[in-house]
């Protein structure tokens, strides 16, 4: 595994910066992190592997363009992210489409998009209910138009990680079994105006080994070689995501261990029935890592040990509330003076950190951050919360009527990028 860079040291004072500039909360993703998480990615799937960024990790348009240049297509669960992935400057062609809540409407824009001539790279159909629907849609398309067609396996292991993030798990909502995925290529097959392309699986987020992606694997293109046996054109495999992003300095598998896994796996099978196409789609490893959320203390107390208050929680990162996730927070200052964060010294007068309870603003009782050694912090102290690049725009809300934070970019030469404004408050 590659040592990580830890990036917050030298880029502290800018963090401290966006804060006076745009106030806070304020989001900045740290451009050089991100271009670095990709070349790993890029690095351990070189071309001809197909690289889609998934969108639902992050679905600021400024972000999601920042990786096209870098080697990555786009992935999207919606009409929605589907527009952000086209504002951000993606061809269809570019764009692949899945997720198990995809509503007639998104299915009907699939087919009329092939049907104008610019079809998305590709449809993943999570169940026969949802390939009737677009069956019936696709009989209207003119010759020589068609929709290919990926099929959602859920290849039943058991993920190393969150149980609320197993998704390849066998109770999940999401994909079919093979049974059920063999009988909806079947009647693709049939079907006038869709091309069956391919098995898409995704095992889970947070990995924390590579047994259940490779268990995954090998039962896709198991189930893949089999097909293709009747059809060549069943030629894609996407293996999905899920390479974890954990603090910095705790171990976690590299994109390129998981692609270790793949030599074995392919030759196994007989080079007439391995897919020609091999795809990936990372979210979180891509952008977790580049991202900081900047709050402000706005109050401390004693409760039973010291609790601070600060003004970015579970409507900029609901992810502490909503699994208990944990991200390391750090301070930008202490009493009102600059703060380096890993650069290991301290103003020679400041107190040594101690343990605080930090929670959020929000008036839910769950709003809560964790426990983190901090310095002595008073009302208007900076402090920054790290890894917040995933899963945090996207699932952000405005609860307690708060406007969405400003996004900034960081450039390598300081300059702060606004990538998307600060939203409104509410007229009364």
């Amino acid at each position: 595994m590659t040592a990580e860079a830890d990036a917050l040291p030298g880029i502290a004072p800018s963090l401290r910066a966006a804060a006076a500039r745009y106030g806070t909360p304020v989001a900045v993703t740290h451009v050089p992190t991100l271009e670095a998480a990709a070349a790993l990615v890029r690095e351990a799937f070189p071309d001809p592997w197909l690289r889609a960024f998934s969108v639902k990790a992050n679905d600021v348009p400024a972000v999601v363009a920042a990786l096209r240049p870098l080697g990555f297509g786009a992935n999207v669960v919606s009409r929605g992210e589907w527009a952000v992935a086209r504002a951000a400057g993606f061809a269809d062609a570019e764009i692949t489409l899945e997720g198990v809540g995809k509503s007639d409407a998104d299915l009907r824009a699939a087919v009329r998009a092939a049907a104008e001539g610019h079809p998305l790279r590709w449809v993943a159909v999570e169940s026969i209910e949802e390939l009737e629907v677009l069956a019936r849609l696709a009989r209207s398309l003119p010759a020589g138009r068609a929709v290919d067609v990926l099929f959602r396996l859920n290849p039943a292991v058991t993920p190393e990680t969150l149980a609320g993030l197993a998704v390849g798990a066998p109770a999940s909502k999401f994909g079919m079994t093979a049974d059920e995925l063999s009988d909806a290529v079947a009647r693709t097959s049939r079907a006038p105006g869709l091309v069956p392309r391919g098995i898409q699986l995704h095992v889970g987020s947070q990995l924390g080994a590579v047994d259940a992606w490779r268990d995954a694997v090998r039962r896709g293109l198991t189930l893949l070689a089999f097909l293709r046996g009747a059809d060549p054109q069943f030629d894609t495999l996407d293996t999905g995501g899920g390479f974890p992003i954990l603090p910095l300095g705790v171990v976690a598998p590299a994109p390129e261990r998981f692609a270790r896994e793949l030599p074995a796996l392919l030759a196994a099978v007989p080079p007439d029935r391995r897919p020609a196409r091999l795809a990936i789609e990372p979210g979180r490893a891509l952008v977790a890592r580049a991202g900081f959320l900047v709050g402000r203390v706005l109050h401390v107390r004693e409760r039973g040990g010291r609790q601070v208050v600060v003004d970015v929680g579970m409507t900029e990162l609901i992810r502490p509330a909503l699994y208990g996730a944990r991200h390391e927070v750090v301070a930008l200052t202490s009493l009102g003076r600059p703060v380096d964060p890993g650069s290991g010294t301290r103003p020679a007068d400041a107190d040594a950190p101690t343990l605080a309870r930090l929670e959020g603003p929000i008036c839910e009782s769950t709003d809560h951050l964790g426990d983190h050694d901090l310095p002595p912090l008073r009302r208007g102290d900076l402090v920054a919360i790290r890894d917040t690049g995933a899963y945090a725009a996207s699932l952000g809300s405005t609860y307690n009527g708060r406007p969405r934070p400003p996004q900034l970019l960081l450039h390598a030469d300081g300059r702060l990028e606004v990538g998307r404004r600060r939203g409104g408050v509410p007229a009364s």
